[in-house]
């Protein structure tokens, strides 16, 4: 569990520097129930705004042009 909460971080993080807030972003409780408890991350949801800069984000040649 340590370790999904740190990659929840550095995601939160990186997510930061490139001017994105997943305002859900958390672990997924869900996924530690069971015999074979999984580190899922819930990205959640987000409205259209976030939504297209999240995009924008993720689009090497369009990130840094914000």
């Amino acid at each position: 569990m340590g370790d999904a909460e740190q990659a929840c971080e550095d995601l939160r993080d990186a997510l930061k520097a490139a001017g994105v807030t997943l305002p859900s972003l958390g672990l997924d409780a869900a996924s530690y129930a069971g015999s074979a408890p999984l580190a899922l991350i819930d990205l959640g949801r987000c409205n259209v705004a976030t939504a297209r800069a999240l995009a924008s984000a993720l689009r090497p040649d369009q990130g840094a042009a914000r």
